[in-house]
Parts: C-alpha cells; structure tokens; sequence
C-alpha cells in the first residue's frame, strides 16, 4: 500500500513538472480582472498570467469558446472565484477535466456572506477578503514551483501590504463621524464584504438580479422601501447603465455614488489597487455625506 501511494505521488509530480518545464514558468490562467491583477502581482517575472476568456464579456451568462479551451489546456493552473461568480469556467473545467491543469479556489479560506442561504459571491470587492485569497493563491503556487514558494509569498506579503495601506487615508477620515445609524442601498449586492469592514450592511438591494433592471412594480417597491427605511446614500455600478436609479434618486431624493465592480477593462496588475481605491474614496465621500445630513459628526 505504501508504495502505491508513493507510486500515485510521484506520478501526480512528474505529471506537473512535465507541464512547469515544457513552459519554463508557471502558466497561470484567471477568470476575472481582480485574479488577474493577484497572480501578476504574486508571480512577478517567475510566471505568466492568462486570462482565460478576452475582455469584454459577461461572466453571469458567458459558456467557454474553442479558443478558451485552448488555452485552457495550456496552463499549469486555473484561478477562480469559485463560488458563483465564474461558473462558466467551473462548468467548463469540469466537463474538460484538462490534465495536468490545477484548479485554485481562491475563496477556500474566506468566511463567506449569504442571504436566503445564498453565497455572495463577490468577495474581490474588499481589502481584507482580497488579501486572503492572496495569501491562499500564492500558498497554492509555491506548491506546484516549490523552488519559487518563498519569492511568492514574499510577493503576496508586499502586496497584502500595499492593498491594507488603502485603507487608512478612509479610517482617518471616518473616525471622527458616527456611522452607527447610517443606512445603505445598493442597486447591486456588490459592497457587502467591502462595507462590513467599516461595520456596514446594505439595507436594500434594488436590482432583481445583476445587469437586470427592475420592473415598474419592483422599482415602485424600491423606492417605497428607500423612503420607509430612511436610508441615506445609494450605492450604483461604474460603467453600468442603470437609467432606473434616475428614477429612484428624483422620487427619493436620495444621494448616489459610483463604485467600481473591477471587472470591466482591460486586465492590469495594477487594477485592484486603481479600482479600490476609487471605492475607498467614494465611500469616504458617501458616509461623511451620511453622517453629516443626520448630525452624526464625533
């Protein structure tokens, strides 16, 4: 028995040296833009980073193409978030099996928020979510190029780093204001790991779904809940034409800010730390906006 097991292992690593050598560094392939941006930042100059699918697409309705399952069979390992926001590449990776390709669920290790026994799946927008799913990508690297673990985890250090320093130019400003009474919408359950670092929750979700508007009767409901609830500031998608929230911000009266999904563009390594801190300020904007109108200044 022991020397099956011994046997089964060193077939499993000579199946992943095979590929590692044959590129001379890691291929690693991601779903989305904030994945992206995590590998190229933990894998400097010792791996390359491959999209799975071009720019451009919608990850809520999209199915692999040839040319994805091409390159798909051509890395060393898939990054993805794994818990409902890329299930066009888990259903592909899956239905493949592409040998020698190792699947990294970057969210492993995140506690996880849920509605109506539902996973929010979009952990990426968030500093402290972030940073665990980099630590977990870079341990699961370092695995597969053992000789390249410690550069990486140096890598993944030095960026958590950078992405927590975002966070204290916001904390400095919010600390002298009272954010206890303070009541969020969002037309997009986007922000809630984001929120709940500063001890926030959204109050009410406007759309149905995302990308989907609501219907006259959902909006009219909206607004009714906006108005009983009392809340405070609106929280929209960048680059997202929501015409509705027009609609609800001329019946409300209510304040609206712009936050970055950080899946539209271009894929950069410098996109979670550009994208981020536009939420950050955004939000800092948004909450002194809030605190101020209900007198809530320490």
């Amino acid at each position: 028995m022991f020397y099956k097991i011994m046997f089964s292992v060193m077939v499993f690593c000579i199946t992943l040296s095979n590929a590692y050598a044959q590129h001379g560094k890691l291929h690693v392939g991601t779903t989305l833009h904030p994945y992206y941006a995590y590998v190229a930042n933990i894998v400097g100059n010792q791996g390359e980073v491959i999209p799975l699918i071009e720019t451009g697409f919608n990850p809520h309705n999209y199915s692999l193409s040839p040319a994805d399952i091409s390159r798909l069979k051509n890395m060393d390992a898939l990054v993805v978030n794994g818990i409902g926001h890329d299930d066009f590449a888990l259903d592909g990776f899956n239905r493949i099996k592409p040998q020698g390709v190792t699947l990294i669920k970057a969210n492993d290790q995140v506690p996880l928020l849920r509605k109506n026994h539902k996973v929010n799946p979009h952990t990426f927008v968030s500093i402290d979510a972030a940073i665990r799913q980099v630590y977990a990508i870079a341990k699961s690297l370092g695995q597969l190029a053992p000789e390249h673990a410690k550069y990486f985890s140096k890598n993944a250090f030095l960026y958590a780093k950078k992405l927590r320093a975002l966070k204290k130019p916001v904390q400095d400003i919010l600390i002298n204001h009272d954010l206890s009474n303070v009541r969020i919408a969002s037309t997009h359950n986007a922000y809630g790991y984001l929120l709940q670092e500063f001890g926030l929750t959204v109050s009410a979700v406007v759309e149905p779904a995302h990308g989907v508007s609501p219907s006259a009767s959902q909006l009219q409901q909206t607004i009714n809940e906006i108005k009983k609830a009392d809340i405070d500031v609106l929280f929209t998608e960048l680059n997202m034409a929501n015409s509705y929230v027009d609609v609800i911000e001329k019946a409300t009266g209510i304040k609206v800010y712009h936050f970055s999904h950080m899946t539209h563009g271009q894929y950069s390594q410098d996109l979670v730390e550009r994208e981020m801190k536009h939420n950050l300020t955004m939000l800092a904007k948004a909450l002194t906006f809030a605190a101020s109108k209900s007198g809530n200044t320490l």
